[in-house]
């Protein structure tokens, strides 16, 4: 008997040292609809309302970035998306001004209220771009415009005594503007869109669609999709976002047949059939703006604002920001040792002793 002992505390040992095998998580059991079951009105629907009326009170923040070389119509396609002047007005170098050396961000806020609601809305247009001899890595200024908007929120959010609404300045949506060449992509265009296009949500665009017969739009597009799928540039909806079956479908007939969208813009009305319309005054007719026949503005119009504006903001913050915040706080804010985000002082961290040799 006095034999086994040892063999028993051994085997207790053994048993301490070798973990349980940890049971299998128990799969959660799909909601029951007790719809039919409920003894009267309990007022869950009513939350929509409640989010539409606080919405409604404090508004909410969009911001549009507008990219591509002069004379491309950008500012005039804003103006004509919002129906306001939010856009600088766009119009022909004379003799006292000239080409920006260099890109240059100018953002102008404007306040838009419909149907009682208000939106702060931001367009950040680039002159400068595309406009050089040289254009080598002009999108360099960009690129850093953007990221100092998400340093910005980040330094707000970081604060321990942080705004209760927290200024968003971030730029949920750039507009590229392409060249109604025909032909294809320029390379600054390719090397603009694979640069940017993972920090902020790209939408590209053909300008002055109507300089372009429908077979040779049709073309062009067709064209512009296979050199971005070529050259493996993501453009907003990014596929790997679509959340289910529903959102996949939708997007994807935008991203094969609505992508890019062949727009024209006009802040000028003419008179069409004893309509008031928007449109372009050519020799052979008028170019109806919203006239799907004419052109795609309409699409573009309802993908931004109406289908996706949320979705926008939404890729923004969970996707676009959340990369840069955690590259920031996991490079420790690109601050000496000692200090921590931003430049807020860390305590040192306490030194691990070593353990005593015997």
């Amino acid at each position: 008997m006095s034999k086994g002992l040892p063999e028993t505390r051994t085997d207790a040992a053994m048993s301490e040292l070798v973990p349980e095998p940890r049971p299998k998580p128990a799969v959660p059991m799909k909601p029951v609809s007790i719809n039919s079951n409920l003894l009267g009105y309990i007022g869950i629907d009513t939350i929509i309302e409640q989010m539409r009326k606080k919405t409604m009170k404090t508004g909410f923040d969009f911001n549009i970035m507008v990219v591509g070389q002069s004379g491309l119509g950008k500012s005039t396609l804003v103006n004509t998306l919002f129906k306001s002047q939010v856009s600088r007005k766009a119009a022909s170098w004379n003799r006292e001004e000239k080409i920006p050396k260099t890109v240059e961000i100018k953002a102008i806020g404007h306040v838009i209220e419909e149907g009682g609601v208000k939106m702060k809305l931001t367009v950040i247009d680039t002159p400068g771009f595309g406009d050089q001899i040289n254009n080598e890595n002009c999108w360099e200024p960009i690129e850093k415009y953007i990221n100092e908007q998400y340093e910005k929120f980040l330094k707000e959010e970081v604060n321990i005594a942080r705004k209760k609404r927290i200024p968003d300045t971030r730029v949920h949506c750039c507009l590229y503007f392409i060249s109604p060449t025909g032909h294809s992509l320029r390379p600054l265009d390719l090397e603009f869109m694979k640069h940017l296009s993972k920090v902020v949500n790209i939408i590209p665009v053909i300008a002055k669609a109507d300089t372009m017969t429908l077979e040779e739009k049709s073309e062009f597009k067709q064209r512009v999709r296979k050199e971005l799928e070529v050259n493996g540039i993501e453009f907003y909806p990014q596929k790997e976002f679509d959340e289910d079956l529903e959102d996949k479908t939708e997007n994807d007939k935008i991203r094969q047949e609505s992508m890019p969208f062949a727009v024209v813009g006009s802040d000028k009305e003419y008179q069409v059939n004893g309509k008031r319309v928007l449109g372009r005054k050519t020799p052979w007719g008028i170019i109806e703006v919203e006239n799907l026949n004419h052109c795609e503005f309409a699409l573009l119009r309802d993908f931004v604002i109406r289908t996706h504006l949320q979705d926008l903001k939404e890729v923004t913050h969970n996707i676009h920001y959340e990369t840069y915040r955690a590259k920031r706080l996991n490079d420790n804010g690109g601050l000496p040792p000692g200090e921590g985000l931003l430049g807020t002082v860390l305590p040192p961290v306490p030194a691990t002793p070593c353990p005593s040799a015997e």
